[in-house]
């Protein structure tokens, strides 16, 4: 009998309990699926760059890759509980270093895979454009509305967000107007439909959805470096974890990465 230190055992048997729907639905899955390809944890904005990743990567390797999207804090905390994933892909730094703290990546797998901009969105039918600086009347053009973005305290795109408003001096009029959302693209979504004037979400989110317009970008140098890092999870056990990775940080990835907007960290 091989022995299982505790803490390793006790996050493989949270895993098996691990079934709540996060954002995009992260279901329990199914031995099959988990023996077919890789599953993979990812940032809610890689979404619709990822699902063309994925679709070529089976294509060229008849193995079905699983992709749960949702906040980057959401996933951090499913994979600390035992989920079942064999790659993470964080929207941010801050919630990989979170993973690698308790020793739940392999540090020699991470690289640091993508990077973003951030920008403010309105309804395709609003596009009146405001220029983000110190002196940006964004409070004013929100008036009664919203500006939805992540939640402020732990989804990457809304701790962006409030690090930009606080770098620019508009946070303090701004806050009270905020909706924070439980990830980047309900945020997205809450403009696509209507129901907020505003969003502060990443660049290569606006360009997945004809709904909206960018209306504003917000200078580089007012938050921190928007960073996709990526690393296989240390209790994965899928043999394909890395030529996966690997296809991630090929040519082939990095051509549809850029076309929905990313910026390639790994040329």
């Amino acid at each position: 009998m091989i022995a299982i230190p505790f803490d390793t055992f006790a996050r493989r048997l949270a895993g098996l309990a691990v079934g709540g729907c996060l954002a995009f639905g992260l279901l329990a899955l199914p031995a099959s699926a988990q023996s077919s390809g890789p599953t993979v944890f990812a940032a809610a904005s890689m979404k619709t760059a990822l699902d063309e990743v994925d679709a070529l990567y089976a294509a060229e390797t008849g193995k079905t890759v699983v992709a749960s999207y949702a906040a980057s804090s959401a996933l951090a905390k499913q994979i600390e509980q035992g989920a079942p994933a064999d790659l993470f892909v964080s929207a941010d730094i801050p919630w990989m270093d979170y993973l690698a703290g308790k020793g739940l990546i392999r540090p020699d797998s991470r690289v640091d895979l993508l990077g973003n901009e951030l920008v403010l969105v309105a309804p395709a039918s609003s596009p009146e454009k405001i220029e983000i600086g110190p002196t940006s009347p964004l409070a004013a053009k929100t008036g009664d509305g919203k500006i939805a973005t992540g939640d402020v305290g732990s989804v990457p795109v809304g701790k962006y967000a409030k690090a930009a408003l606080e770098k620019l001096g508009l946070w303090k009029d701004v806050e009270p107007k905020i909706a924070g959302v439980e990830n980047v693209r309900a945020a997205l979504g809450l403009v696509a439909r209507g129901e907020a004037k505003y969003g502060i979400v990443y660049a290569t989110d606006a360009k997945s959805e004809p709904k909206v317009a960018v209306v504003g970008v917000f200078p580089e140098d007012s938050h921190p470096p928007i960073v996709y890092p990526v690393a296989i999870t240390e209790d994965s056990t899928n043999p394909d974890a890395a030529a996966y990775l690997a296809f991630l940080k090929g040519p082939k990835a990095a051509k549809i990465f850029e076309a929905q907007g990313f910026t390639v960290k790994t040329r």
